[in-house]
């Protein structure tokens, strides 16, 4: 069960609340939480030194707190992190907006009206800092060492750790970075990438340019670096805890976010016209303890539908080949879907992971799932 922070945050201020809906998530039938220790703001859900405060007036740690009660029920603790989100847009609030080391660092994006840097277009969820910096790069590894040191966890969960989107990031240090990655320079930046062009319907839409396989590849060679990364401090600090990575399950649009979770096997050159030759060895799920596949869909079943859970299952078990655990992720507020959805997750993956505890709440789905693990379990 994920306990969301940034949707959960006044109903998780009292540790009576805390305590009454790990009874719950318990009694439902759940093993695992996931409590967020990083939102999209930066502010740290924990004793940080290093990330300012969720909650600066709190006199009790709203992690430590979560993880003690879990070990009295039993559960284990995933601590689930945002990675590069730094702020948002929306409200111009965060740490990219309060610490002025990260000015010129957020990134640029690339939109039919020109270039924007991401801290100031209100469309966004979030405003991500550039990966391609190191100081970026080592920055999110000091919180991640930080957690997995001073707290006693189970799993680790990498969320938000990616690119915004596809117009993202067209910064002077990319461009940089890929003309080091592609041994030339580029003539013509952005265009030669891709340009803006307009439907019918005058809508715009992306036309790729002769460069944007190579430009994709550099980019998910980008994440799939920083993971590798990851994965070895975790290791090198305490080797039991497992990396884990929340992905949608709709794997052929994600090169636009620069996330390649397949294995390295899974070759898209040929199938897909914005794969390179190279683009499968941008592929991390070999870095990956666990994977949790996103299948926010509304329809349960049909192998041959490609809207439905169960195709998303499968496709996601050949495209991971074994090299991690694959838990089955689905999305509650389809609440009318859950049960039969929680089920064909147990039953088709190696696990369920729900997003998130405020539909289970608004939708009462309590029993729902209750039903769907004893059914699993009754059947093992």
């Amino acid at each position: 069960m994920w306990f969301d922070a940034q949707g959960n945050f006044d109903r998780f201020s009292s540790k009576d609340s805390i305590i009454y809906y790990l009874d719950k998530t318990k009694d439902a039938g759940f093993n695992t939480v996931v409590i967020d220790a990083r939102g999209l703001n930066g502010y740290a859900n924990y004793s940080s030194k290093i990330l300012p405060l969720a909650r600066p007036n709190q006199d009790w740690d709203y992690l430590q707190f979560f993880i003690d009660e879990s070990r009295k029920r039993n559960l284990e603790v995933c601590v689930s992190a945002t990675i590069f989100p730094a702020g948002r847009p929306f409200n111009r609030t965060g740490v990219a907006y309060d610490d002025n080391r990260w000015d010129g660092k957020t990134s640029i994006l690339y939109t039919p009206d020109g270039m924007i840097d991401i801290k100031d277009d209100t469309t966004k969820v979030a405003t991500f800092l550039n990966p391609i910096f190191p100081e970026v790069q080592n920055y999110c590894l000091s919180f991640i060492k930080e957690l997995v040191t001073n707290y006693d966890i189970d799993a680790f969960a990498l969320d938000y750790c990616r690119y915004s989107g596809i117009e993202s990031d067209f910064s002077e240090a990319s461009k940089k970075g890929f003309e080091n990655y592609i041994g030339k320079e580029v003539a013509n930046f952005p265009t030669d990438i891709f340009t803006w062009q307009k439907d019918e319907k005058g809508e715009y839409y992306v036309s790729d340019g002769e460069l944007a396989p190579l430009w994709y590849e550099y980019r998910s060679m980008v994440i799939h670096d920083f993971v590798k990364k990851a994965k070895e401090e975790i290791k090198a600090i305490k080797p039991s805890v497992r990396l884990e990575y929340w992905n949608a399950s709709w794997h052929h649009v994600l090169y636009r976010q620069g996330q390649n979770w397949a294995n390295k096997n899974y070759d898209p050159y040929g199938e897909y016209p914005w794969a390179s030759k190279n683009y499968k060895n941008t592929g991390f799920a070999e870095h990956l303890d666990r994977y949790m596949d996103g299948a926010y869909l509304e329809r349960v079943y049909g192998l041959d539908d490609p809207e439905s859970i169960e195709f998303a299952y499968e496709k996601g078990k050949r495209l991971i080949g074994g090299e991690n655990v694959m838990v089955g992720s689905i999305y509650a507020q389809a609440h009318d879907i859950m049960e039969d959805a929680a089920y064909v997750s147990l039953e088709q993956t190696e696990g369920l992971v729900v997003f998130d505890i405020s539909q289970v709440i608004q939708f009462d789905l309590w029993d729902e799932f209750k039903r769907a693990i004893d059914k699993y379990e009754s059947q093992k």
